[in-house]
């Protein structure tokens, strides 16, 4: 166990940028016997992971590999495709295959232009499945969108993750999947990106014709929340990750197939990460 542990938090480290690599042994495994029972339940996610952001020390995990469906929290790796391809004052307008997807929605209106960066804020603050299949479209098309996430997972290291649609939903024949693991890589990957990083942690932005919130319950709930990704669909269940800062210390939290107030479970498993 203790070698998957640190496996686990190499790989965390191999890929996320700035990180250096020490020929010292690492010491990144499971906790001691003695400190068995501070280790957190993690509530009543199926897996679930927290982790140093900066250094890739895994602090606990529960089945960190397993492969579950991400819901919307995918669409944080479509904002890293978008940015990577897409000047955040672009513009396109909406018409109505925008439109017609199964919600949560923003609200497109056909016939409305609407830049990159408002859109992408609409995918990460009220998780906008329509304004996730305008900005697949913006990239030349649904398929041609989920093939360069697909890339993009790769190069960041997240790679037992496939998308299959640009917001998450999933059906049959198009189930997306990643692994706790792969959701702790592309959140520190997204948070590179100044843009994404500011979308995350804003509480609302102007939208044509209205204001929108964000819904990560955490930006209010938990002193020094960066942001965060919530996500739900039947197959999935209710899944999260985000980011939190104390002092210097930066932390990563994942939850898949969950149920419950996932916010709630996010805030223990982060303040006992903090307390390690």
């Amino acid at each position: 166990m203790r070698r998957r542990f640190a496996g686990l938090a190499l790989a965390l480290c191999a890929v996320l940028p700035g990180v250096q690599l020490s020929s010292a042994p690492w010491a990144y495994a499971q906790p001691e016997p003695a400190a068995a029972q501070s280790v957190p339940a993690g509530g009543p996610a199926q897996a679930w992971l927290v982790a140093d952001l900066d250094t890739g020390r895994v602090l606990a995990s529960r089945d960190p590999y397993g492969r579950y469906a991400p819901a919307s929290t995918i669409k944080v790796l479509l904002a890293m495709t978008v940015l990577d391809r897409l000047s955040p004052d672009s513009f396109a307008r909406a018409n109505a295959s925008h439109t017609t997807v199964e919600c949560s929605c923003v609200g497109l209106e056909p016939g409305q232009a609407y830049t990159t960066r408002q859109l992408l804020e609409a995918i990460l603050m009220v998780s906008g499945n329509d304004a996730a299949n305008m900005l697949a479209d913006m990239l030349g098309g649904q398929q041609v969108a989920v093939a360069a996430m697909n890339r993009k997972a790769a190069l960041v290291g997240a790679r037992a993750t496939k998308a299959s649609s640009p917001s998450g939903l999933d059906g049959p024949g198009w189930e997306s999947v990643t692994t706790p693991h792969d959701l702790a890589v592309i959140m520190r990957a997204a948070l590179q990106y100044p843009l994404i990083a500011h979308i995350m942690r804003s509480p609302s932005a102007q939208f044509p014709g209205k204001t929108i919130h964000n819904q990560n319950e955490l930006l209010t709930r938990y002193p020094g929340d960066l942001g965060g990704k919530t996500g739900y669909t039947n197959l999935a269940r209710k899944t999260y990750v985000g980011a939190a800062q104390r002092g210097n210390r930066r932390l990563v939290v994942v939850q898949m197939y969950g149920s419950g107030d996932l916010y709630g479970q996010a805030i223990e498993l982060l303040d006992w990460g903090f307390s390690q």
